[in-house]
């Protein structure tokens, strides 16, 4: 008579399981799309693992180095201006992103993809979207004091705990930044 006690369960056990098992099934997919933009963010921005290629083709510093308020960084923006078109390819970030090292180097970690909101709404009704990943909105007024915006951060040269799209890295720092 205990036996059958038992089997319910552990008939209930399994059946708990279920959506964890069926949500690690899908991870793979969900990770193929996102390495997909972080290969191609890495192989378009590798020419600027130097920052003078990055400034010679027509990126430079903005807002110093960002730090969050808590936690993580995300380091000194690069911006291309000529870039900032209301446009959006996975090849030509609008921003390069550096942290800088205690030595006085440069270190690529990652891009920004930067779109002004009212020049991407004229002609779009949702936000912008690279290889499935969507863009976040940020509002104005911003602690950047800049017209409102959709922003997509990718950490393709320096892992993120938090993940490849997070704004935020903590394991990126401006305690380098002098």
């Amino acid at each position: 008579m205990k036996k059958i006690l038992h089997v319910p369960l552990m008939l209930a056990g399994l059946l708990s399981l279920t959506p964890f098992v069926s949500a690690q099934q899908k991870q793979p997919e969900q990770q193929a799309g996102q390495n997909k933009l972080v290969e191609i963010v890495r192989n378009a921005t590798a020419q600027y693992i130097d920052v003078n290629k990055a400034t010679a083709a027509g990126y430079s510093p903005l807002f110093g180095c960002v730090s969050g308020s808590d936690h993580g960084a995300m380091g000194i923006h690069y911006v291309n201006g000529a870039l900032l078109n209301g446009t959006v390819d996975a090849t030509t970030p609008q921003a390069l992103i550096y942290e800088p090292s205690s030595r006085g180097g440069l270190q690529l970690v990652g891009v920004e993809f930067i779109v002004d909101a009212a020049t991407w709404l004229k002609t779009n009704s949702a936000p912008p979207v690279l290889e499935g990943q969507v863009f976040l909105y940020v509002d104005a007024p911003n602690r950047f004091t800049i017209p409102a915006f959709f922003e997509l951060h990718v950490w393709a040269w320096r892992a993120n705990p938090q993940g490849s799209f997070v704004d935020w890295n903590d394991h990126v720092s401006c305690a380098g930044d002098m």
